[in-house]
């Protein structure tokens, strides 16, 4: 994923981590890049001192990246000459698309399939990592969004559990609409929120047709319409703002002023909101999206990161090893518990169940999306005509006409040749 759109950025720079642990002059390096506040300094250190003792023969370097700027150093990375760039580089999920052009990264379809467990993969992670059936990108943790909600509201207007369907969500949220609460604060423009809906109606932003035929905006199918017409029901149980997102004004400041019941974000956010009114200390608490039943939570966009490995790497069996380590199960699942994140296989799920913040994102996740798997899609972003229609279709406008003036924007931007 883009990181900004679930987790704040961070100032510009470059932190290198050398070795962290003496080594032999025989050793080869392999050089990563991963993120900035991606994995604490203790749990890298912890994996770089297992990983070289397992792998005498090699050493890690690993050299930490701010998000701002980080796709053009990427894409300068991926055209060095070969051994003079990173090994392995952790990337958001969804901008694996556009680095796969040109035959950049390593196929690691083989490995995923024989060693690695791809079939029990978040789906959000693994489908942005491939390209034609082959798999580029390898998941290793995701984030995606919950209800977080006031147990003291839900508790005062009678509502003893969550809800579980869309349609007991959109009845214990009216319900909640009480004594100056607003049962629900739901930003217009919040479309990562949206497109959970779609997708849960079966429906997308943008689809290729399956056949080559070309990328085409997809908001005016039925099923999408749908998805639209749930977040116009929810959006009107509340007050949030028509024509802004749910950064303006920032949502976790605005459920700090403890007249609002529920809010669509991250688990992470509760910890600002709690910052900002320290009275709601132990009154938060957090639950899947729902879904159409009460079979499974709704689908939700799923952020995160997959590493991938150069094709001009110099060290190809260094950095399949240090994927592989990463990656499975012993260290993806210390890494989630040690930073609240979901593992990246469903199976791991249990690993994060003490935690409710991270086990409503767990339940989420199973069933996340990521945007469409274009490497144009960034530019869809960008401009992001779903924003504006979203506030015509709150406002009052015909959905349907503005659905098709968005998805032939969409359409316009997908296809551009520049």
């Amino acid at each position: 994923m883009r990181r900004r759109s679930l987790l704040a950025l961070a100032p510009l720079g470059l932190v290198g981590a050398c070795g962290l642990v003496p080594h032999g002059s025989d050793r080869r390096t392999v050089t990563m890049w991963l993120m900035k506040d991606s994995a604490s300094p203790a749990f890298l250190r912890r994996f770089t001192e297992a990983f070289e003792h397992e792998h005498s023969n090699l050493r890690l370097d690993i050299r930490i990246q701010q998000w701002t700027g980080i796709g053009q150093k990427v894409q300068a990375a991926l055209d060095a000459d070969s051994g003079q760039g990173p090994d392995v580089i952790e990337v958001g999920n969804t901008q694996v698309p556009q680095y796969v052009e040109g035959d950049r990264l390593l196929d690691l379809t083989l490995e995923s399939a024989l060693r690695w467990g791809r079939d029990d993969w978040l789906p959000g992670l693994a489908e942005p990592g491939q390209s034609l059936s082959h798999q580029y990108g390898i998941p290793w943790y995701a984030a995606n969004r919950v209800v977080v909600y006031r147990k003291d509201l839900f508790a005062r207007a009678g509502v003893k559990t969550p809800p579980r369907t869309r349609d007991e969500w959109l009845t214990v949220t009216e319900r909640l609409n009480s004594g100056g609460n607003q049962g629900i604060y739901l930003a217009g423009q919040d479309w990562y929120t949206l497109a959970g809906f779609i997708w849960d109606e079966g429906g997308d932003l943008a689809d290729d047709g399956g056949n080559g035929g070309g990328w085409r905006g997809t908001l005016d199918t039925p099923a999408a319409l749908r998805g639209m017409d749930h977040y116009r029901r929810l959006h009107a149980l509340g007050d949030g703002p028509a024509r802004a997102d749910e950064e303006h004004p920032p949502q976790a400041g605005v459920f700090a002023k403890g007249r609002v019941a529920q809010i669509v974000a991250v688990p992470g956010l509760a910890r600002t909101v709690v910052q900002q009114n320290p009275d709601l200390e132990g009154k938060l608490g957090f639950f899947p999206v729902p879904g159409r039943t009460a079979a499974a939570p709704g689908a939700v966009f799923t952020g995160g990161s997959d590493l991938v490995v150069p094709n001009n790497t110099g060290e190809r069996e260094g950095a399949v090893a240090v994927v592989a380590a990463l990656t499975g199960a012993k260290w993806d699942t210390e890494l989630a518990r040690t930073m609240n994140y979901v593992p990246n296989k469903k199976k791991l799920a249990e690993s994060v169940a003490d935690e409710e913040g991270v086990a409503a994102m767990a339940a989420g996740a199973a069933r996340g999306r990521a945007t469409p798997s274009t490497p144009q899609w960034g530019a869809v972003e960008a401009d992001n005509p779903i924003k504006p229609y979203m506030t015509k279709v709150l406002l009052g406008a015909d959905p349907a006409t503005e659905a098709r003036r968005a998805s032939k924007r969409i359409t316009e931007i997908l296809n551009r040749l520049d």
